[in-house]
């Protein structure tokens, strides 16, 4: 019989105690000597999202294909196997078919042999993925009110603005300038391609595309 260990963190920093990696392989070790089995191997996922199901995740796609019958998967928290109900349900459901234990140290024990366990993983994984989906949505909610009030969202800042001592959008005056260039070019009826060789020529080298957006109804 071979015991895996499973590990994971949605990102490549492990800053939160509990939930790093270091903390998951001891927790997965102290359950193996306690239950005086040997580790054989220990898979971590770093970097990868619990919202990607086990099985299309790097790490955990080769320890279900590598897992056998009699064999363990042993990991520390729910959340770190499963976000999914769905998910949660179809890979405890191949792994009692293919006579594989899953278990989740932190309350459920073994949810592939214990009833009342799997009942409640449904419970809980559901939770997790309204969870998830919760955050999403405040997310998204966030970026609109920072949109509406002119927000810098992160990325690459648009042509013709900075970012504000407040972390707004403000124009910038000299780009501006550029831009009203552009605009009164394209309104005289000069290409693209002229107009980018005129930006080139004022220090300013922008791509067609970048242009045509910029300038993009100045014609009409």
């Amino acid at each position: 019989m071979s015991v895996y260990g499973y590990c994971r963190v949605s990102t490549d920093k492990q800053v939160e105690d509990g939930e790093s990696l270091g903390v998951q392989e001891r927790q997965i070790q102290g359950w193996c000597l306690i239950q005086g089995v040997d580790l054989t191997e220990i898979f971590i996922e770093a970097g990868v999202s619990g919202s990607v199901p086990i099985s299309k995740r790097p790490d955990g796609k080769r320890m279900m294909a590598l897992a056998k019958k009699g064999d363990t998967i042993v990991t520390a928290r729910l959340d770190r196997v499963f976000r999914s109900a769905l998910d949660a349900l179809q890979t405890v459901e191949a792994a009692q078919k293919r006579g594989i234990r899953i278990v989740i140290i932190d309350s459920l024990g073994d949810i592939t042999g214990n009833g009342m366990a799997k009942a409640f993983l449904t419970i809980a994984a559901a939770f997790a993925e309204l969870e998830r989906d919760t955050i999403k949505q405040r997310v998204t909610e966030t970026k609109a009110d920072q949109r509406s009030r002119n927000r810098y969202l992160g990325g690459k800042v648009p042509f013709g603005y900075r970012v504000g001592k407040d972390g707004e959008l403000v124009e910038d005056e000299e780009e501006q300038i550029i831009i009203d260039y552009g605009r009164e070019s394209r309104r005289d009826g000069s290409s693209l391609r002229t107009i980018q060789r005129g930006m080139a020529a004022l220090g300013h080298k922008l791509s067609l595309e970048a242009i045509n957006r910029i300038t993009k109804g100045a014609n009409t």
